[in-house]
């Protein structure tokens, strides 16, 4: 896979995340919140089945193939933390906040990636990832509507899930490149992030089948799609994306989700929520041909 096709994959994840927000929210109206996220993690992990089960049958046939450790256990499940996490704290708030205001401020993982992966591993990005950053954050802020920073208790809880999601972004890509099973990594992270979910739910929170039966429609979009195919694009993209690239692409969800209001719920953007659009634009753009246009000039010289 090119860097620019991971980075097309990457859109399309964002646009998957960016329409999820809805069916999340909606989905609380009859079960919890780590009910919600075990469930559709589950789903998720039945929706990989198949292809770990393709790409375990291949490696074995592969003469390079390396067996399983107990180091790349340890490695998905601490994956598998990290999702749970950033899983469960943004579902937490998006039951006490906005649906709006959760795509914002989960947002704010952006700056983070580039940070940690400076402080972390060393990397230095391309220095349009620093504007590019700052110009999501912004345009993230105006798309909101949010034109006041006034904290409740659920945007605190997705402020929270901004640190989990960031360090997230920043390994698995690496994780999965290293084992060369990227469906594996996937799966397995969903799996863990399944199982510890559903048995909070069960020892904490009240749940009934018919909750769980009323949000059949939601679990089942945001099972399937946005974990199945979009969390495992992820592991999939990440693999041939730098991290930082990744954070700010993946934050065009955002974007995504004012484009899903207008044309299925009659949305209508201000002008403050049209250059915010804009601006996420503009970053993608930034991040994407800025180090194209060195490369090119290299070769020219």
């Amino acid at each position: 896979m090119t860097r620019i096709q991971a980075n097309l994959l990457l859109t399309l994840i964002a646009m998957i995340w960016g329409s999820a927000f809805v069916a999340q929210a909606h989905g609380m109206d009859s079960i919890g919140p780590m009910m919600f996220t075990g469930v559709r993690f589950l789903i998720g992990a039945l929706v990989v089945l198949p292809l770990i089960l393709r790409e375990r049958r291949t490696a074995r046939l592969s003469p390079t193939a390396r067996p399983l450790t107990r180091s790349d256990a340890f490695k998905i499940m601490g994956l598998g933390l990290l999702l749970t996490l950033g899983a469960a704290l943004q579902q937490i708030g998006i039951k006490f906040t906005t649906v709006t205001n959760a795509g914002f401020l989960t947002a704010l993982y952006v700056p983070l990636v580039p940070l940690l992966g400076w402080a972390l591993l060393r990397h230095w990005p391309h220095w349009s990832v620093w504007p590019g950053a700052v110009a999501c954050l912004v345009g993230a802020f105006l798309l909101s509507g949010a034109h006041e920073l006034n904290i409740s208790l659920g945007d605190a809880w997705v402020i929270a899930s901004a640190l989990p999601w960031a360090v997230h972004v920043l390994l698995v890509g690496q994780v999965a490149d290293r084992m060369n099973s990227p469906f594996l990594v996937a799966g397995g992270q969903f799996l863990f992030c399944g199982v510890v979910a559903l048995a909070w739910a069960l020892c904490l929170e009240p749940w009934s089948w018919e909750g769980i039966q009323a949000a059949t429609g939601p679990l089942l979009y945001t099972g399937v799609l946005s974990v199945g195919v979009a969390f495992t694009g992820q592991v999939v993209a990440q693999r041939y994306a730098h991290a930082a690239d990744a954070a700010i692409i993946l934050s065009s969800e955002t974007l995504f989700a004012a484009i899903f209001g207008y044309v299925l719920m009659g949305d209508r953007l201000n002008a403050a929520g049209l250059l915010g659009c804009a601006l996420i634009l503009g970053a993608m753009l930034l991040i994407q041909l800025l180090p194209m246009l060195r490369v090119l000039r290299a070769r020219t010289a």
